[in-house]
């Protein structure tokens, strides 16, 4: 059974939605899934007008357990999920990937299949770039990079529409993450599963 970790930081709820297809599609993979969230050391970074939402969005979500870099060397296939901040993923992304150095330094997160996907307020808010950011790391790691390419009919739906990985766009509006969004993650996942599955098995054979 393929191992796969959705590990993911969420303010307001969207992220998390789509985080929670992507486990969900994993499973019905076949994979064996970690869904981990990504606590936030840093809230005074809360969009204005969305304390509500990221208070009852913490709430909610307290259940999760807090993503750690043993689920990262225990998955073969690795999907993170993350807000646009100003076109970078979210602080608490970036410090969590920046705490991976003893993982990745000695080669423990190479040859794992990753892949990225955001949720952001704005078309064209640097969504593209947040997630080739993460894409950055995943190179460091020596992970290889899952995109979702342009292949399947759901990814040409005019709510989706970039190559490297799911986008919504939210608006700031909590719970609003468009069905072709879901459907998006959830090839995304399926697609990272397969990936990840065949990658193990070949270098266990090799």
């Amino acid at each position: 059974m393929t191992r796969v970790a959705v590990v993911h930081y969420s303010s307001t709820g969207n992220t998390h939605r789509l985080a929670a297809a992507a486990a969900a599609a994993a499973e019905k993979e076949g994979a064996e899934v970690r869904l981990r969230r990504i606590a936030d050391p840093y809230p005074d970074t809360v969009v204005p007008g969305t304390e509500a939402a990221v208070g009852e969005h913490a709430a909610a979500s307290r259940d999760i357990p807090e993503a750690a870099l043993d689920d990262l060397e225990w998955a073969e296939g690795i999907i993170v999920g993350t807000p646009v901040r100003f076109g970078l993923p979210a602080s608490a992304v970036l410090r969590f990937v920046d705490a991976t150095a003893p993982l990745s330094v000695p080669g423990k997160l190479q040859n794992k299949a990753v892949t990225a996907f955001t949720s952001g307020s704005a078309p064209h808010g640097g969504a593209e770039t947040a997630i080739l950011s993460l894409h950055n790391a995943f190179a460091h790691w020596g992970a290889l990079i899952v995109p979702n390419g342009s292949t399947e009919p759901i990814l040409f739906q005019p709510e989706n529409g970039n190559p490297y990985g799911t986008a919504s766009v939210s608006r700031n509006r909590p719970g609003n993450v468009h069905e072709d969004n879901l459907r998006s993650v959830e090839f995304q996942a399926r697609r990272l599963t397969t990936i990840a599955a065949a990658l193990t098995r070949g270098l266990a054979e090799a």
